[in-house]
């Protein structure tokens, strides 16, 4: 789902026929209302257009998946990126384009405080896509690598994943707040490093559309129950929630071909 921060956060999901968009649907508006996705049994690679019968990564083929520069070793590691020395680990220009260019540590509230990097560009995109309430920058580096850097530093002292679980129950533990886990945090960065430190202690609060958050999260794959609906009660993150609990997370079925009734 695409999604813009305005008084909360405001979704829309583009429906696709193989590569090309056809449909646009504006989510914010059926909340409180039911829909239903049904799965039509095939999965196209959202990088070639290919039918394949099994996803890798966010809807890849294989041959995607282990070519693309998309699934990037350097994607999931930021500190593996090597195209500021002008090595590319898959495709040089795709790498200039968007390694070698202005990128953020930041820290983040989804259940707990957890530091990510990610493009200046995708601000505040990123913190949205992993339902994120709040946010502040730690750090701005000209080059990916260097980014990666400081997240693993600062990796063992706060953790760099989300309870997807406990953010859907907006289940959120006891924490210090952003600019105090901030300060907290810079004297773990490496000295070499604290020259892409921010004074700037900024902290963005980001709302979503939930009428109501589920007490158990039950979450739902297309492949296993091919027809999903009922009542949304809310959107946070890339999942839909569900009047009874379920949850289903729109952006793992990427290049799903389905028919969505509202």
């Amino acid at each position: 789902m695409d999604a813009s921060l305005e008084e909360e956060v405001y979704y829309s999901l583009v429906l696709f026929d193989v590569l090309e968009p056809k449909e646009e649907i504006p989510m914010n508006e059926l909340i409180g209302q039911k829909i239903n996705i049904s799965f039509e049994g095939s999965i196209h690679c959202v990088v070639s257009g290919k039918k394949i019968s099994k996803v890798f990564g966010e809807g890849m083929g294989y041959e995607a998946f282990m070519n693309s520069p998309e699934a990037s070793p350097s994607i999931i590691r930021p500190e593996l990126s090597r195209i500021h020395e002008g090595i590319a680990l898959r495709d040089y220009e795709w790498e200039m384009a968007h390694h070698m260019q202005p990128h953020c540590v930041y820290l983040s509230l989804t259940n707990a405080i957890k530091v990510g990097v990610t493009r200046v560009t995708q601000m505040p995109i990123r913190w949205i896509d992993q339902g994120a309430t709040e946010a502040i920058i730690l750090a701005q580096t000209p080059y990916r690598q260097a980014a990666g850097l400081i997240e693993v530093a600062l990796k063992n002292y706060v953790s760099d994943k989300t309870n997807w679980q406990r953010m859907l129950k907006n289940d959120i533990s006891e924490h210090l707040p952003l600019r105090e886990e901030k300060q907290r945090l810079i004297p773990m960065v490496p000295e070499e490093l604290h020259s892409f430190l921010l004074n700037d202690n900024t902290v963005m609060h980001i709302n979503y559309p939930v009428l109501r958050y589920p007490e158990k999260v039950i979450s739902l794959k297309l492949d296993k129950n091919p027809d999903i609906g009922g009542k949304l009660v809310g959107i946070r993150g890339q999942y839909l929630i569900f009047e009874n609990g379920s949850v289903l997370n729109i952006r793992s079925h990427s290049g799903y071909r389905v028919s969505f009734e509202y």
